[in-house]
């Protein structure tokens, strides 16, 4: 790795270097630990779109997934177990201490990646996953691709291949705030989702398996609103259904800020995207340029296989067979307001 700039050291002494990628009136630092969007920003617009850290040790020590593309498995598996090809798979439980979440306690958002391309506008990082890691059977290949292109595109593009059968479900876990960086909430930002339906959860979070009508809930987002609740703040952690499979590229969401008026569109080959509003947000340290984090600092919208999917043989299916490609494409297109 011969470019880049030296952006800090693992406690296990692996180098971890910043790459910094320009286009279609976007700027990106990306990180080579857990493919990371360190930064992000917008021609005309001052403030960073992705809340992310200016030290290495911030990412290392903090598990909110700043910026990362987590996986083997996106999202929750159910008691971390699940058949296939008739063998009962036990992954990693670092969820409650039942659960997986995002792949595992030693998921891909935790780990270096190799940079094996990078251009003006562009950048390609890889990981082999070797079988049996966090669990999961089989080894995976994988590359994510970073692309910037006219007019205000950020395009994310994750290939894999298995040696043997295994689930696959990658997705990319930036926190955005669209008006001041994470200096206020973003609970005021107005957003679309185009799904009809969503998945319900159970007190832990894993869906119960029912497909659910958006109608007359807190999740209908069909028409732009706010996600700011009368009284008790509504927790929005949830899938929203947008296929049966994945597919060509279709709109998953848009998104405005509040006060700058900067709008976001994804558009994604996913079936799902998780709306996570950010409830959670607390880093003991502070974010680009100093700013405090706090709860709604940012928001997610994680392009997906629906979660708990290889529990669930009626979902979108996460499975991944030897000579096949997993092939998934997610657009974030920036526009000011």
């Amino acid at each position: 790795m011969k470019d880049g700039e030296h952006f800090g050291t693992t406690q296990a002494g692996e180098a971890i270097r910043r790459f910094i990628i320009r286009g279609g009136g976007l700027s990106a630092n990306i990180l080579n630990w857990g493919a990371v969007i360190q930064d992000l920003r917008l021609a005309g617009h001052d403030a960073p779109l992705v809340l992310g850290f200016d030290s290495f040790e911030a990412y290392e020590k903090d598990s909110l997934y700043f910026g990362a593309v987590v996986g083997r498995f996106a999202n929750r598996i159910r008691d971390g177990r699940f058949t296939l090809a008739g063998q009962r798979q036990q992954t990693d439980r670092n969820f409650l201490g039942k659960h997986t979440l995002h792949g595992g306690a030693g998921g891909y958002a935790g780990r270096a990646w190799e940079v094996s391309l990078h251009g003006r506008d562009f950048v390609t990082l890889s990981l082999h996953d070797p079988a049996g890691t966090m669990g999961f059977p089989g080894a995976l290949d994988v590359t994510c691709t970073y692309r910037l292109k006219i007019p205000g595109t950020l395009s994310v593009e994750f290939t894999a291949t298995a040696d043997e059968t295994t689930v696959c479900n990658l997705t990319q876990h930036s926190y955005f705030n669209l008006d001041d960086g994470g200096a206020g909430d973003v609970l005021d930002h107005r957003i679309m989702i185009p799904a009809g339906a969503y998945l319900p959860v159970d007190a832990e979070m894993i869906p119960t398996g029912v497909v659910q009508p958006v109608d007359g809930t807190p999740l209908d987002f069909r028409q732009a609103r706010a996600m700011r609740s009368d009284g008790e703040q509504f927790v929005y952690d949830h899938n929203f259904c947008l296929a049966a499979a994945r597919g060509p590229m279709r709109q998953a969401a848009w998104v405005q800020g509040a006060t700058s008026g900067v709008e976001m569109e994804v558009w994604t080959s996913e079936p799902g995207v998780q709306l996570y509003g950010g409830e959670y947000i607390a880093p003991a340290t502070p974010g680009l340029g100093g700013v405090g984090y706090g709860r709604f600092s940012g928001l997610c919208l994680e392009t997906q296989v629906w979660p708990d999917a290889p529990n669930r043989t009626y979902f979108p299916p996460a499975t991944l067979l030897p000579g096949e490609t997993y092939h998934h494409v997610t657009e974030y297109r920036f526009r000011l307001g």
